[in-house]
């Protein structure tokens, strides 16, 4: 039986904790004495504990995160309850700030703040030598990156098979952005590149094909960042989907060769913009060339292949909406392929916290620690938006409605798309498990009703829209149909002629 277990909740099942595969291949002598168990966050907390229990364990490690530290806080309870005896141990960013206000730190026994890949492996040598620590709280030693073994041998058949690996080329970042946790680093250090090549070339080797890069400034080191893109290029097949977050501004031509050279469905991005807006730049010590990452997200768009994912975010000091929504045209006028739109999150330890009283941020008091209001946004404006980033994934983003969106924004995006989510929320009081004809139906109708849009073109392209979805339940506005004068066909033509009709639009 082992003597530590490594656990934690994640919020899907494809996702694999990079975090707990670390911990474990620097156990050291006690590798062999450690086991990984992940949950997601649907899992029964009784069930959790069963589990655990089951593996006999004398020490429990938990990655904790902003999005399952509730859940966690009621395992670690239940845990005490039932097996006092057992030690838990704290890890990961939700627990290495303001400890003495958490409950789950309460809760635990020993708690590692920062970087915990050595200090875990330490501690559990000592506990388990019967040699109890004098501290409750111990700061993480951060080592060289050379002295952290890589955990990617952890990453089993079944996760290869059917899990989003995460990968990791450097640590750190050194920009400031006040938001972000990466924030308090003092800069980016890279692991050593023929050693992690040759892990990313095992893993390759064994099957995988579905890489996502943690690091936060990819692009940073042209030169490594060159040699990664040089390696995948290398065992380019019609299986292999690579993940990076890129820094807005930087993509010498050098980069932009490589880059032309992976097909669609290869090679995605993700873009942090947050902002468009200054003077909030300023504010958050967020360094921007603007003109610069309009041009590459232009030239991201027309003349390559790769799929980009662009964030903005909601809520921040000194933004209003009129400021959020000249930042959101701006994006729409660029046609990216998706945008995020987030809410802002007051993460433990980050320096956002300085604006709190100057910009009136009121957040939750629970995790995710979600702004409620500011100066510029009050509590009911912020529920709109909120819903809007809803409503923008379920519509936009899922890219279901290639036809409809174009005509439901127009040429105001924010504009009509706040209006339209004002009207689906008012109309269905829910931002979450709306069927999908319904959803098809709601579009429709919106965009009617709300919008005014022009109802043949608007028929025809939510009509077009649902027969590409592939979705075998009709939504009521095909159901019945419209008069022939507008030109449109009925429902019962729809069922008999949708083979041709999908063959036609594919074909346009």
């Amino acid at each position: 039986m082992p003597a530590i277990v490594l656990a934690t909740l994640n919020a899907r099942y494809h996702h694999a904790s990079l975090g707990l595969r670390y911990l474990a291949a620097n156990m050291g002598e006690h590798a062999q004495d450690t086991q990984i168990m992940e949950f997601i966050l649907q899992s029964n907390p009784e069930e959790i504990i069963e589990s655990i229990l089951a593996a006999q364990p004398k020490i429990v490690g938990f990655g904790v995160y902003i999005w399952n530290v509730a859940e966690i806080t009621r395992v670690v309870t239940l845990l005490k309850c039932v097996a006092p005896q057992i030690i838990v141990v704290l890890g990961g960013p939700e627990v290495s700030f303001e400890c003495e206000q958490q409950e789950i730190v309460r809760l635990a026994d020993y708690v590692i703040t920062g970087w915990g890949d050595i200090s875990f492996a330490k501690l559990c040598r000592e506990l388990l030598l019967k040699r109890p620590q004098a501290q409750k709280v111990i700061a993480g030693l951060q080592p060289q990156l050379a002295e952290i073994k890589l955990p990617y041998a952890l990453y089993s058949d079944n996760d290869i098979a059917n899990r989003t690996l995460y990968v990791e080329a450097s640590r750190g970042c050194p920009f400031k952005c006040e938001f972000c946790l990466s924030s308090l680093d003092k800069t980016a250090w890279a692991f050593d590149f023929d050693l992690f090549l040759a892990e990313m070339a095992t893993l390759y080797e064994r099957g995988a094909r579905q890489f996502k890069f943690v690091d936060r400034t990819f692009n940073l080191n042209i030169k490594a960042s060159a040699r990664i893109l040089e390696f995948f290029l290398e065992r380019l097949d019609d299986k292999l989907f690579v993940h990076f977050e890129v820094i807005p501004d930087h993509l010498p031509d050098p980069l932009k060769a490589l880059i032309l050279r992976f097909p669609e469905g290869s090679l995605q991005f993700e873009v942090g913009i947050q902002t468009f807006n200054p003077d909030v730049q300023a504010l958050i010590s967020r360094k921007q060339d603007t003109p610069k990452t309009e041009e590459n997200l232009h030239w991201l768009r027309h003349e390559s292949h790769a799929h980009v994912h662009v964030d903005l975010i909601i809520g921040l000091p000194g933004e209003d909406m009129a400021s959020f929504a000249q930042g959101f045209d701006r994006l729409v006028a660029l046609r990216q392929q998706e945008i995020q739109v987030g809410v802002l999150k007051r993460l433990r330890g980050t320096d956002i916290i300085r604006h709190t009283a100057t910009y009136d941020m009121r957040y939750t008091p629970y995790a995710p620690y979600t702004v409620l209001s500011t100066h510029c946004i009050d509590f009911t404006t912020m529920q709109r938006l909120v819903r809007f980033a809803r409503y923008w994934d379920l519509i936009a983003n899922s890219g279901r409605f290639p036809q409809a969106l174009p005509l439901l924004l127009g040429e105001c995006p924010f504009a009509h798309f706040l209006a339209f989510s004002d009207w689906l929320y008012a109309t269905t009081r829910k931002t979450h498990q709306i069927p999908l004809d319904r959803l098809f139906d709601l579009v429709y109708r919106g965009m009617i009703e709300c919008l005014s849009s022009p109802q043949t073109e608007t028929f025809a392209a939510v009509e077009r829209d649902f027969i590409l979805s592939g979705s075998k339940e009709v939504p009521a506005f095909l159901k019945t149909g419209k008069p022939d004068e507008y030109g449109i066909r009925k429902t019962r033509q729809v069922s008999q002629t949708s083979r041709q009709a999908r063959h036609l639009i594919k074909e346009a």
